[in-house]
């Protein structure tokens, strides 16, 4: 992939090392990069509703992605896990995932690095409107994620992203916050595993920094620290947010090395086991 709005500037770096942030507008290849993923979503669809007699339209991935899932979904929420586990599996979703030019940007924004893909750590997410039990609230990359405190988060969308699909919500330049412990508590919304964590004193801190919900869309690049404080937006529109997601993370970072590189829930770590100073007694405020 060779592409001028994928290049890491120094301007670039310091304003991510500033706002531990950045949206990089056509940095992938729609045509190229996320043309394929979205059509091989559209096959998965297809033989899913197929099998389970859903007579959806799939004739294209709009179609497919907007109006076919949904209908799945409103027969048996449970084929939607079934359509969750299997796009990951894409193999043009993979190239996107290993592609040199994410090896590239990490190492632009971390220099004398060494990248690793957090294994568990990418996919497709599908957020549905008005499902709270699966939307992330406020936290850290870190804690759900572990591998090294020096990671990145690769966030780029696979439809338009508007106002009311709830956009990824950003706390600009909270990484300066560092490590911020965190409690579990589901809120009594039957969240599990890294959905039910909720950061220390999360409405306090989250006081201190403007909150920035790019709009991005297909080929834009959404990257994040470890430390950034963010969260999924309310999708109150008619259609599921579908975005990709995954993280690479640096070998070199002392506290990763001290782990071993362990990953958390995905990996079915209890990251309390392995680092309890992340652990606080905590009042849910959310």
């Amino acid at each position: 992939m060779t592409n001028a709005n994928a290049k890491i500037t120094d301007g670039l770096r310091a304003e991510f090392d500033t706002k531990g942030y950045l949206v990089m507008r056509g940095f992938y290849d729609p045509a190229a990069d996320i043309a394929p993923i979205q059509e091989g979503i559209r096959q998965i669809l297809e033989v899913i509703c197929r099998k389970y007699g859903v007579d959806a339209p799939t004739e294209t991935t709009h179609e497919a992605m907007t109006i076919a899932y949904p209908k799945l979904i409103a027969k048996n929420r449970s084929w939607g896990g079934e359509v969750y586990d299997a796009v990951k599996q894409i193999p043009a979703f993979m190239r996107l995932v290993t592609n040199a030019i994410n090896d590239e940007t990490f190492k632009a924004l971390r220099p004398d690095s060494i990248p690793g893909i957090a294994a568990g750590g990418y996919g497709i997410r599908i957020d549905n409107p008005g499902e709270e039990k699966f939307r992330a609230q406020w936290h850290q990359e870190f804690p759900g994620q572990l591998r090294s405190l020096d990671g990145v988060v690769f966030w780029t969308p696979l439809l338009p992203v508007t106002h009311d699909m709830g956009p990824v919500q950003i706390a600009e330049g909270s990484h300066a916050e560092g490590l911020i412990p965190v409690y579990r508590d589901s809120a009594g919304l039957g969240k599990t595993g890294a959905y039910a964590l909720f950061m220390d004193r999360v409405d306090e801190r989250l006081a201190k920094y403007d909150v920035v919900a790019p709009l991005p869309k297909p080929g834009d690049l959404i990257l994040m620290d470890f430390l950034t404080m963010h969260q999924g937006g309310h999708n109150v529109s008619k259609m599921p947010r579908w975005s990709i997601q995954f993280r690479y993370f640096n070998f070199a970072e002392p506290l990763g090395v001290r782990i071993g590189w362990c990953g958390s829930f995905a990996a079915g770590v209890d990251f309390s086991k392995i680092l309890p100073e992340l652990v606080t007694d905590g009042e849910n405020t959310i």
